[in-house]
């Protein structure tokens, strides 16, 4: 087939050769068919083509994976699909495991007391002047969720005398509340006595009684599970979120906190789990025998001895909510003077695959 020249109609290609002329078939255009009900026919058939040939290409990548491993092979790699956090952009700051500077770091911060052991997380809680209902229901959930949690209404006193005051009833962190419009929207937390102070945007909220099937947590001391903080930023900030919970959770309660950073979004979940241990009845086999008739020919059930399994079972307690880092700050709070470890400014989010926790 020669190139297509000037003056030929869609779907006539001109031979070069002999300058004969062959029609292609017109593939149809579905978003061109006025028609509605032909032009949602036609989708759905695509469609249905499309699913085919999906069927097709997994049921031979199935097949030879099978065969390879009939055969002693290595079966071929399955190609791993692109996505934003696969893609992300490389960051120097990624924390490895193996970093003697990161350990020596974590001795020496302000959480290495925490994690030593040596004193008991105890937290003082409060909102904003004035606060909503909604903010006050929410900080009823955190009082259960958090172990050791005091709530102190905030009235006309300043945050500085706030933390003058958790210093000296030797407090170790403070959780301050943020509402605007009726509706939580920030919360920031400072470690006392020396800091860091972290300001968050809070979003997503939803309580415990809206959410469907919601369980009822008990007051043992929960696991904390703290998922993908992989950078500096984000292993410093992971320390400062486990520093509110006690480093000695009581397994038998059943409880898991979960802090799940994703695209320097922190979801936070409460889930209660419990295991089982569940018979699993094998698939009847079926038994044909040679002597009797074709007409005669019936299926002899064999019921082959059942296998157990341990399953888990999960019941989400509540409340459930998302952060996103604004802010960290040296020190305690201090709005004027404070100096800034990291601040998020407009232009840091030109890259979808950029991220910093």
């Amino acid at each position: 087939m020669g190139k297509r020249k000037r003056g030929t109609h869609l779907g006539q290609v001109v031979d070069d050769e002999d300058g004969a002329v062959s029609r292609e078939p017109d593939r149809i255009v579905v978003s061109q068919i006025r028609n509605k009900h032909r032009r949602s026919a036609e989708y759905a058939k695509l469609k249905q083509e499309k699913k085919l040939v999906k069927q097709k290409r997994l049921k031979a990548r199935d097949a030879a994976e099978k065969r390879a491993v009939e055969l002693g092979e290595a079966p071929p790699l399955r190609k791993v699909p692109r996505t934003i956090e696969n893609t992300r952009e490389l960051d120097e700051t990624l924390a490895h495991p193996d970093d003697d500077e990161l350990y020596a770091d974590d001795a020496a911060d302000e959480f290495s007391g925490h994690f030593n052991l040596e004193h008991t997380p105890k937290l003082l809680i409060t909102s904003s002047s004035w606060c909503s209902i909604i903010t006050i229901k929410f900080i009823a959930e955190l009082l259960r969720v958090i172990p050791n949690c005091h709530y102190y209404k905030r009235g006309s006193y300043e945050l500085k005398q706030i933390v003058r005051y958790a210093k000296n009833r030797e407090f170790t962190s403070i959780i301050v509340i943020h509402d605007n419009r009726k509706e939580p929207n920030g919360m920031l937390l400072i470690s006392l006595p020396d800091g860091p102070t972290a300001h968050f945007r809070l979003s997503s909220l939803v309580l415990s009684k809206q959410i469907k099937g919601h369980g009822k947590p008990t007051k043992h001391l929960p696991e904390l599970i703290l998922n993908n903080f992989t950078t500096r930023l984000g292993h410093r900030i992971g320390r400062m979120l486990a520093s509110l919970f006690p480093q000695d959770p009581n397994f038998r309660g059943r409880r898991a906190v979960t802090f799940h950073n994703q695209r320097d979004f922190i979801f936070f979940r409460h889930h209660r789990y419990i295991f089982e241990t569940k018979d699993i009845k094998d698939v009847m086999s079926k038994i044909t025998t040679e002597k009797c008739s074709i007409k005669d020919r019936d299926s002899v059930k064999v019921k082959k001895p059942s296998k157990q399994a341990v399953i888990s079972h999960l019941q989400e307690c509540g409340p459930r909510f998302t952060l996103k880092l604004l802010s960290l700050q040296h020190g305690t709070f201090d709005s004027k003077y404070g100096e800034y470890e990291w601040l998020h400014k407009p232009d840091m989010d030109t890259s979808r695959r950029r991220f910093f926790l």
